[in-house]
């Protein structure tokens, strides 16, 4: 009975952490080596399926996006082969991945 209390418990501390306002500034990188969002240089991921997103690589930190047109519809340029990454997407920080 006191796990099912316990699951009550956990799944009710979720469903309000869902209603914090949080009002941080996404356009940051709040990393070791903290910059705006916009001196990072991008590159590009080819999914499994041939469509682009944009990626970054901050050392420890890591940003994904699917690139999209002026329509909201996913760009599958060709530019590689899928689950291929091009572009200088890791030239952003001086930072090192450490994995």
């Amino acid at each position: 009975m006191n796990v099912i209390k316990g699951f009550a418990l956990l799944a009710a501390a979720a469903t309000l952490a869902g209603c914090v306002d949080n009002k941080t500034d996404k356009t940051v990188d709040r990393g070791f080596d903290s910059k705006h969002l916009s001196q990072l240089k991008a590159g590009i991921w080819i999914d499994p399926n041939g469509c682009d997103h944009w990626i970054i690589d901050d050392g420890i930190e890591g940003y994904l996006s699917q690139r999209l047109d002026k329509y909201g519809k996913p760009v599958c340029s060709g530019a590689a082969p899928p689950n291929t990454a091009i572009g200088p997407f890791k030239s952003g920080s001086g930072l090192g991945d450490p994995i």
